[in-house]
């Protein structure tokens, strides 16, 4: 029975043994050396009882401690070329593999943080060691971790497996990096476009998860910083806490918390401020208290800024809300790196990889609620500012812009000997339809007049509403002799059009005066009280409710300038 136990256990040993891939970490034995001082043959002649089986996977706090793995390779084939890999590269100060060679010596690969790429037995986005299918068995790896828990994952692959997995790997988080600096062009574009103070934020922020994901992968060891092993080693810890501070920044600016409440934004800030100067204490100490507070901050963040944004959104700021949704690829997926590095997960996929995907959902949802957000608020100014220049029920120009325009149309035909027309239109029956309908529908009355007034003018013409139901369009030069009278036929024939919003007997009835200008004769009035001219003379219209529309005549000869002499067009000046 026993014999047929081990036949039918063969064919499963021999595809173990020519898979591609196997995961081989729990056919291993571990031995913890308190010490951290053991050597391998020291190791080696430990009793088989001082090694306990791998039953599951597990992390393990070394803190000083080194951490042995014995490990019997399967029978592999000697076709192809072998390699053990340890999975994650943020959490291994120094893997060291020993191997006997075939003249019994010790054969030995160094990898790991505290080691330059460069200087790897073969370098790698995490440690990788050759393995030879005639080495004698079995293989011994001497891991050590500080002030992290070590979680080990060894992977037994064949070279073309290996560079399968290297060439994902590469193009995911390469696509990934280069989709970030897009990303982060694109924001600081919007930051110089709208000189808006989140975007600098959302920038900062954004740098910050690139170099985080780019420590933590392994791929800044491999291709950014090769040669300096301090920095590999402690660039995931230190990416983390100002991707953490500026992610605070960045949502105090968006959700305006100063706005809200002065001692909470003072806190964030302080909060914010905390993790830019922590990493200096947290590289001179490296224990596990740091870490601990280093956990803490990264956790209460999250909770933090989601806090901040639900509670500003409750308060009315319409964005806050929009942010806390933007946030949550990045929030659900934390736990994983996390609880990976409290040791409470081993090291797998998704701890490895879970923060890179929930950031390429994150970073440009955030970037498009930001150009939502600047968009809606660049509109708003932009209605702020044209509040000064622009009547609010309207929107015609303001008196003042009226005058300055006016100003500059008379100054121009006086220079080049043309006219340019001013017509006063009044909406005689504004009182009639307030008084039937109410101020709302009189309201109504007044923005149909001003837009069918600005349609039967052109776009370098003004309308502007002077006074409650009078209007002044300025017509720029130069112009026909009876211009002005086909477009006061045409503003009372369009005044005289149905109103869809007003009932069907109610029209826009117009009465407006015009006249060409300048007007140089005696009688001229100043430019000044041209307006107040105008109206004088449609007030006098009233006794005659027939008459709607009357011509001010502009004198026979054209203007002359106040020294006498007698000023050519442009086109003649240059001709003579």
């Amino acid at each position: 029975m026993g014999c047929g136990v081990v036949l039918a256990c063969l064919p499963g040993l021999a595809r173990a043994a020519t898979a591609p891939e196997v995961d081989v970490t729990l056919q291993a034995a571990y031995w913890v050396d308190t010490t951290g001082q053991s050597t391998v043959d020291q190791v080696v002649s430990l009793p088989a009882t001082a090694f306990q089986p791998m039953e599951r996977y597990r992390a393990f706090r070394l803190d000083g401690a080194a951490l042995w793995l014995r490990l019997d390779p399967p029978a592999l084939d000697p076709g192809d070329r072998w390699y053990l890999m340890l999975s994650a590269a943020a959490f291994a100060n120094r893997a060291t593999l020993h191997t006997r060679g075939r003249d019994g010596q010790w054969q030995t690969q160094e990898a790991g943080d505290r080691l330059p790429v460069s200087q790897w037995a073969h370098p790698d986005q995490t440690p990788v060691f050759a393995l030879a299918p005639e080495a004698a068995a079995p293989v011994w790896l001497r891991l050590e971790n500080r002030p992290a828990s070590l979680s080990p994952r060894l992977l037994l692959m064949t070279e073309e497996r290996l560079l399968e997995m290297r060439s994902w790997t590469f193009l995911m988080v390469g696509g990934y990096l280069g989709f970030g600096l897009l990303v982060l062009f694109l924001a600081w574009v919007h930051a110089r476009l709208y000189a808006d103070r989140a975007f600098v934020a959302y920038c900062a922020y954004v740098v910050c998860m690139l170099g985080f994901q780019a420590s933590f992968t392994g791929i800044g060891g491999l291709f950014f910083w090769p040669d300096h092993a301090r920095w590999n080693d402690a660039a995931p810890a230190l990416f983390m806490l100002w991707l953490t501070a500026s992610g605070i920044w960045f949502v105090r600016e968006v959700c305006a918390v100063s706005r809200y409440h002065q001692r909470v934004d003072r806190f964030v800030l302080a909060w914010s401020l905390f993790g830019l100067v922590f990493p200096a204490l947290y590289l001179w100490l490296q224990n596990h208290a740091v870490f601990v507070v280093l956990n803490l901050y990264g956790l209460l963040s999250v909770l933090l800024s989601f806090g901040l944004c639900v509670w500003t959104w409750r308060l009315g700021e319409k964005y806050a809300g929009w942010m806390a949704i933007g946030f949550l690829p990045v929030h659900l997926s934390y736990p994983f790196p996390a609880l990976r590095s409290a040791g409470l997960l081993p090291d797998g996929w998704a701890t490895q990889y879970a923060v890179l995907i929930g950031s390429a959902i994150e970073i440009p949802l955030l970037l498009y609620i930001l150009h939502r957000r600047a968009k809606e608020f660049n509109e708003n100014r932009a209605r702020l500012r044209a509040i000064e220049s622009t009547d609010p029920l309207t929107g015609l120009t303001v008196a003042p812009v009226l005058t300055l325009r006016l100003r500059d149309a008379l100054r121009r035909a006086r220079r080049y000997g043309h006219h340019c027309g001013l017509v006063l239109v009044d909406l005689a029956n504004h009182a009639d339809i307030v008084s039937r309908e109410g101020r709302e529908a009189g309201d109504r009355a007044l923005v149909v007049a001003a837009s069918r007034l600005s349609a039967v003018v052109r776009d370098v013409d003004t309308v502007c509403r002077t006074a409650d139901a009078r209007f002044v369009v300025l017509v720029e030069g130069p112009l026909p002799a009876d211009e002005l009278k086909r477009l006061a036929q045409h503003i009372v024939a369009r005044g005289l059009e149905r109103i869809p919003a007003l009932p069907a007997d109610i029209a826009l009835r117009f009465r407006l005066v015009s006249m060409a200008l300048p007007d140089d004769t005696a009688t001229a009035v100043e430019d000044d009280h041209l307006i107040a001219h105008m109206g004088a003379a449609l007030d006098r219209m009233v006794s005659d409710p027939r008459k709607v529309v009357q011509h001010l005549s502009p004198p026979a000869t054209p203007p002359l300038p106040q020294d006498g002499s007698v000023e050519l067009p442009a086109a003649q000046k240059w001709a003579k």
